[in-house]
């Protein structure tokens, strides 16, 4: 397995097998930072948050009140990215604690999840020196600075190495950074690494054949989802507050359901793809992950925006995407389609949706089942123009370079390319149709469309390496790939082989506001939603 951990032996932590949280204790209690001296420090009693670590941890369960006293160092890493963003505003807790906090967190889990190709430790603690002064000298710029993040592996990144999961660009350095990692720095983010992925994002698991597979943290035996494997797991496994993902078919919603956090697929050009390796230029979104949908829609506000480079990013004006956010479940309407969306759907994952969306009834939302005929052509077409325009992507490489394609997509490439012109011309016409404005008619008389993310229970490790294996994983979310309409996924419930389940909501476009806020409808109405039971 190729990794590049980005540290000196100086600075890469020793110990940590006997407990990542102790030693930061040790070095918080050693560490003379005046600046971010806390009471907490004298003895004062601490909130009882919950522990990394502990069954049925959760996520903002016990806000810190204002004057509450400050949680100790490695309990951090269980907070929501807005909790710890409040506390790094009030200079509470230390960006460079926060830091060390997650990079404590990576070296204690990494062997066993395998989230990240590449750790900046060094860059990631320059950047929090810098956040941590910055913020002294009052030049604080957001919620976002000082909060400790990581990004899939085919965003480029400056003078850091970005693979896209392939032995093919596996020594490729660039010389600019991707535009949302630039917008990521200029908000103050600190960059702990790249993130695992299956390979060119080309499937749904996130095995790799070159840098090793990404492991889902609820059970390690089974797949995290794709292609944005590395991307959930690293959230949920407290690495790091938020990820960016990319999703082309599915690929930021597919690992957020089977991980249990929550993934936003923006409006197609609502952030920029420029610096981004292409798995289909036309379905291509980037978009983040996190623990909570006011963590995702921070991030998303951080991300997105025009950019002159990428020929596809629209010039909007980027709103404020928690503006009526917890305006809660009363008067959300909220549509069920009843064509292609349940069709080979596993019954578990069907009945806890359904219950879902009944606990959002409760909660005061109008549910009602619509028509959705063209579904699945919307489907149909994603899948298509996917093949085309990743076997044209390849062409420079594949068939010449295939042995240096791992299996998967080696098959995939050879299996999914040949689409007369006719058809993609078809495909290419129902999604510039659908992007003016067809797709939204689907939505006539509701606010949002609600159904499940997966269709299906996820495969072992060993399963998802079987070549040509059929799978229909991505039958319900490339259909908002397509049609270029934002959608998103929360967790809803657990299956009966004890992994996540996704509730996915899709929106008009460019109505993120409307998708997050009826996640976050459900999420008030549901609760906490717990961590996996990590030791250590």
């Amino acid at each position: 397995m190729m990794r590049n951990h980005q540290a000196s032996g100086e600075e890469r932590t020793r110990g940590l097998d006997r407990g990542a949280l102790r030693y930061l204790a040790r070095r918080r209690q050693r560490d003379a930072r005046g600046t971010h001296r806390r009471s907490a420090r004298r003895g004062d009693p601490r909130r009882d948050l919950c522990r990394a670590g502990t069954r049925h941890t959760t996520v903002g369960e016990t806000p810190l009140a204002p004057g509450s006293a400050m949680p100790v160092i490695g309990e951090t890493i269980t907070l929501a990215l807005e909790e710890a963003a409040a506390l790094v505003r009030e200079r509470r807790v230390s960006p460079v604690e926060l830091t060390d906090a997650c990079l404590a967190r990576i070296e204690t889990v990494e062997p066993r999840l395998n989230a990240f190709v590449t750790v900046t430790a060094d860059l990631a603690r320059a950047q929090a020196r810098e956040a941590e002064s910055d913020i002294g000298a009052g030049r604080y710029r957001g919620p976002l600075h000082g909060i400790p993040v990581a990004v899939k592996d085919l965003f480029a990144t400056k003078g850091i190495r970005t693979t896209a999961g392939s032995r093919i660009l596996a020594n490729w350095i660039p010389d600019q950074n991707a535009t949302v990692v630039r917008n990521l720095h200029e908000a103050g983010a600190v960059l702990l690494g790249k993130l695992g992925l299956h390979e060119f994002a080309y499937g749904i698991s996130s095995v790799n054949p070159h840098f090793g597979d990404v492991r889902n943290p609820w059970d390690t035996t089974k797949i995290p989802g794709g292609s944005s494997g590395g991307s959930a797991v690293a959230v949920v496994a407290g690495e790091a507050y938020a990820t960016l993902g990319s999703d082309t078919g599915g690929s930021i919603r597919i690992p957020a359901a089977l991980c249990g956090c929550v993934g936003l697929k923006p409006t197609f050009g609502r952030a920029s793809l420029f610096g981004a390796v292409p798995l289909a230029w036309s379905l291509d979104h980037p978009g983040p992950l996190a623990r909570t949908v006011r963590d995702v829609a921070l991030a998303t506000g951080a991300i997105a925006g025009y950019d002159p480079r990428d020929p596809v990013s629209a010039e909007r004006p980027v709103p404020d995407f928690l503006e009526g956010i917890d305006q809660g479940a009363r008067g959300l309407r909220v549509g069920v389609p009843t064509d292609h969306v349940w069709e080979e759907c596993d019954p578990a994952i069907a009945g806890t949706v359904r219950a879902a969306l009944e606990m959002l009834a409760r909660a005061g939302a109008d549910v009602r089942e619509i028509r959705s005929p063209r579904a699945a052509e919307y489907a149909k077409a994603a899948a298509t123009v996917l093949g085309v325009e990743a076997r044209a992507y390849h062409e420079g490489a594949f068939p010449g370079r295939s042995a240096e394609y791992g299996p998967l997509i080696r098959a995939r490439l050879l299996s999914q390319g040949d689409v007369d012109a006719d058809a993609y011309a078809r495909a290419m016409r129902l999604l510039l149709e659908a992007r003016a404005g067809a797709a939204d008619h689907d939505l006539d008389g509701v606010d949002v469309l609600a159904m499940p993310t997966v269709p299906t229970r996820a495969w072992t490790i060993e399963e998802a390496k079987e070549v040509g294996r059929p799978s229909e994983w991505t039958r319900i979310t490339r259909i908002f790939d397509l049609t270029g309409q934002p959608a998103i996924s929360i967790p809803c419930g657990m299956d009966p082989d004890g992994l996540p389940i996704g509730l996915q909501f899709a929106a008009r476009m460019w109505d993120e506001a409307g998708a997050l806020r009826a996640a976050r409808a459900y999420e008030l109405a549901r609760g906490p939603f717990p961590l996996p039971p990590l030791d250590g």
